[in-house]
């Protein structure tokens, strides 16, 4: 049987994120080796479900494989997801054999044709709601740009799968202290709205590092025990 995801709230109190032993324990995880080990295109080709998985989703060119390169301090994410032939897939990461990071298909650019947006969705839609192992979805967000009607559907969509999802904020060191603290109480008023939000949102720097302790020990609450 795959692991059971448990509630986010019994695994780190919103309070105890920034704490110093939650965020060296986040510092010790994403020290660990971070390896691909799977890509699926198809529900029927996902790999067995042996740890807890955290899910990564954002529009296109939201920041996510910078993001993603900045808390495991390695390219292999970013590297892997830029492969051709692998865009549209759902890429999966064994982070020191004690979580599962899953890099999902960007979505919102307009390029993209309307049966692959089909597509995605309807890939997505069907993980979110059958994977009893997804312990949280992490929806990136442009700081400059704040939510998207795309980004509103998405957070319908994990309201209806039932996943617990949190807002983090990319790319904050290119706006403003001001427009910043705008975008995070309009965002935070509009996440209150959603059943399966998280109620804690981050805000982030890939360039600068702001953020990336807070959302490590976020994640660390959810792997395995060391």
């Amino acid at each position: 049987m795959p692991p059971q995801a448990e509630p986010s709230a019994a695994r780190l109190d919103p309070e105890d994120f920034e704490k110093p032993d939650a965020i060296e324990a986040g510092r010790l995880l994403f020290a660990k080796e971070c390896q691909f080990f799977w890509a699926a295109a198809k529900l029927g080709g996902l790999p067995p479900a042996d740890r807890p998985e955290v899910a990564f989703a954002g529009r296109s060119n939201v920041g996510k494989s910078s993001l993603v390169n900045a808390l495991t301090g390695r390219n292999t994410l970013a590297r892997t997801s830029q492969t051709p032939g692998r865009t549209q897939q759902l890429n999966f990461f064994n982070l020191g054999d004690r979580l599962t990071l899953v890099d999902l298909p960007g979505y919102g650019y307009a390029k993209v044709s309307k049966q692959k947006v089909a597509d995605w969705t309807d890939l997505v839609f069907a993980f979110l709601q059958g994977r009893a192992s997804l312990a949280r979805l992490c929806l990136l967000i442009d700081s400059r740009h704040g939510l998207k009607d795309s980004d509103r559907e998405l957070m319908d969509m994990l309201d209806r799968a039932a996943v617990t999802f949190q807002i983090v904020l990319t790319k904050v060191d290119k706006v403003g202290a001001a427009q910043l603290q705008q975008t995070l109480a309009r965002i935070r008023t509009e996440a209150a709205t959603h059943v399966a939000a998280y109620p804690v949102v981050l805000a982030t720097s890939a360039e600068t590092g702001q953020g990336v302790p807070e959302l490590r020990s976020f994640l660390a609450g959810l792997a395995l025990p060391a």
